[in-house]
């Protein structure tokens, strides 16, 4: 797995660029990347992986979250299946000017502010901001800038949202970091069905064991274990969507032991294996990969 830095250019007379994704999943590259744009993605229907910072969670039924200005993240097509569409607007905070005296503008300003953290917003404003989303990319010149100022000032006056992470990842630790990560990341992607062994990976590291434990607990703010039972989790969850047997996914994705599978995938999404189909099957899921007993941060402009 790449970590790139994507070069963001305004459309043609714009000072903003709109995207409007609606091509098969396999034309586009989904890589963990970031940019000094603040990003805001709404997927209109379908299921994929949102990995955003040190986040990392699955979604259905469609997505809408604001990344804020060099915070690392992957396409939302990821481990997505067509078909897939999306809106995403990128736009620099400088473009937003406003007078000190204007005092609603505040709340946007709080809104970019909390956007470091990931802000995931719940599905009924991603339907009630729908139609605006839509416009944008029909329209031009100072119309088109307005919407994107009613759209950012609608989401900064809803309280429907979730942080998506704890803390603020530094894109230097991705950029300082680059080549090292990606050969870790790379490692997993490709050895997770297996059994892994750490020492091997500190040595792909050029690192000491206890000093890649160190390092990826910095890069990351988990474990190295945490971060593979993670992966191996969100795998199982790709996998159950495609009606496979629980045992089925526990073995295909390095789990030696069903039973420990279980206590891994309810300490991870806060269900059983068992309920996930269940409640898969009424498309009802929205799986967090986050550590037991970690409270979702919540906060209001």
């Amino acid at each position: 797995m790449k970590v790139t830095f994507e070069r963001v250019i305004p459309n043609d007379k714009s000072s903003f660029r709109t995207i409007h994704n609606n091509s098969p999943i396999s034309e586009f590259k989904w890589e963990y990347h970031y940019h000094p744009e603040i990003e805001l993605v709404c997927v209109i229907s379908g299921s994929g992986t949102r990995h955003v910072g040190y986040h990392k969670s699955n979604y259905t039924n469609g997505d809408l979250v604001l990344i804020g200005s060099n915070i690392p993240h992957s396409g939302f097509g990821l481990n997505s299946i067509d078909p897939h569409e999306e809106i995403v607007l990128q736009f620099k905070e400088e473009i937003l000017q406003f007078p000190q005296q204007e005092t609603e503008a505040r709340s946007i300003k709080n809104l970019l502010e909390l956007s470091k953290y990931g802000i995931h917003f719940h599905h009924k404003v991603k339907k009630a901001l729908l139609p605006k989303l839509k416009l944008i990319l029909e329209s031009e010149g100072y119309k088109r800038y307005l919407l994107l100022l009613e759209i950012l000032f609608e989401l900064s006056k809803c309280e429907d949202f979730d942080l998506l992470n704890k803390e603020i990842m530094p894109y230097t630790i991705i950029s300082k970091n680059k080549t090292r990560l990606e050969n870790i990341f790379t490692y997993v992607e490709h050895h997770y069905d297996k059994e892994i062994n750490i020492d091997e990976v500190a040595r792909l590291a050029n690192l000491t064991l206890p000093a890649f434990c160190n390092f990826f607990k910095k890069a990351t703010q988990i474990t190295f274990t945490e971060f593979v039972n993670r992966y191996r989790i969100n795998k199982a969850c790709l996998l159950m969507a495609q009606d496979r047997s629980i045992s089925e996914c526990s073995y295909q994705c390095g789990f030696n032991n069903v039973t420990y599978f279980n206590r891994m995938f309810k300490k991870y999404t806060g269900k059983t294996p068992s309920e996930f189909i269940k409640n898969y099957s009424h498309n009802k899921v929205n799986v967090d990969l986050k550590v037991e007993n970690e409270v979702k941060s919540k906060a209001s402009f």
